[in-house]
């Protein structure tokens, strides 16, 4: 049985960051976003996070030949069907529920097997302990709730709502498309609804059984030592002083990876800054502020966040 660790939380949270810092540690094979592996790296052949195409990476290919024998013989149509059928945000509450209806579970356990397939021969091929899946989508965690064959562990990484708000406001370049097309973008408005939805999906995940640790990520980069010793030991991973060297002052060396998909972050190599990007508290306007500390409140101050941070100006 595949032991995995889920990375969820709303993207521009830091999810990605925490995938590569932990794909750093002995025995731990980061796999980036496995919900785009269908779409993106086996028909769409986008770069892998060591750069090469999918259909060149010598590392998904012998997952491809383990899992399915070939990627060939991937039916990428049945897996989106069953994508749009079982994995969406609006199917929470009945993924969520203490028993499913015959058909439904059937549907939800056959989409999860695709993820155990992978998950199994990533784990053997590279010889690692335990697979990181940064998918972040919180439907796809209550999914793999079903899965016989899936030691599910859940990271749940938040953000402050406002700093994710002005995240999502930025164009950002998707690489794997050459700089031809932009990451997704929101309204703040629309973030801090998502930000809510998407939080407490993994609280409703909590509470139905499933081992989930939630890591905030400013505390994440004020002492990733620390944060990177407690994830370990919540995976039962042994960790030695050593084994965090590649972690400086303020910096993480950062080797090649195997990102199947994600932020454009995964094809960074060599020395990544780790310091809290704050700039939202003097860029994100004052409207626009208050309308995300509102919406989101509740979570805010169960998450330990200020409700009334002060940019310097206002200071």
């Amino acid at each position: 049985m595949a032991r995995v660790l889920f990375v969820g939380g709303l993207g521009r949270s830091g999810t990605t960051l925490v995938e590569r810092l932990l794909g750093e540690l002995p025995s731990v094979r980061a796999l980036g976003e496995v919900v785009h592996l269908w779409q993106r790296d086996i028909r769409d052949d986008e770069r892998c996070g060591c750069g090469a195409r999918f259909s060149a990476c010598a590392f998904w290919q012998q997952v491809g030949e383990r899992a399915f024998g070939g990627w060939g013989t991937v039916d990428v149509d049945r897996i989106q069907a069953l994508r749009d059928a079982v994995e969406r945000t609006r199917h929470i509450p009945r993924l969520a529920a203490a028993s499913l209806p015959p058909a439904q579970r059937a549907e939800v356990r056959e989409y999860a097997a695709y993820y155990a397939q992978v998950y199994a021969a990533a784990a053997e091929v590279s010889g690692a302990a335990v697979v990181v899946d940064s998918s972040k989508h919180s439907a796809l965690a209550h999914v793999l709730r079903w899965a016989d064959d899936v030691d599910l562990r859940v990271v749940h990484v938040v953000r402050d709502a406002r700093g994710v708000a002005y995240s999502w406001t930025k164009t950002v370049a998707r690489p794997e498309t050459d700089g031809a097309e932009e990451m997704t973008r929101y309204s703040p408005g629309r973030s801090a609804l998502l930000w809510n939805a998407h939080n407490a999906a993994f609280g409703l995940l909590a509470r139905r059984g499933v081992a989930v640790r939630r890591v905030r990520y400013e505390q994440l980069l004020a002492d990733p030592r620390q944060a990177l010793r407690e994830l370990a030991a919540y995976v039962d991973l042994p960790l030695t002083d050593a084994d965090l060297d590649f972690l400086g002052d303020g910096h993480a060396d950062l080797t090649v990876g195997h990102s199947a998909a994600g932020n454009p972050m995964r094809f960074r190599v060599g020395r990544v800054p780790l310091r809290h990007d704050d700039a939202w508290v003097r860029a994100l306007p004052r409207g626009q502020r208050r309308l995300v500390g509102a919406v989101c409140a509740p979570l805010l101050r169960a998450y330990g966040y200020p409700l009334n941070p002060a940019a310097p100006q206002e200071a």
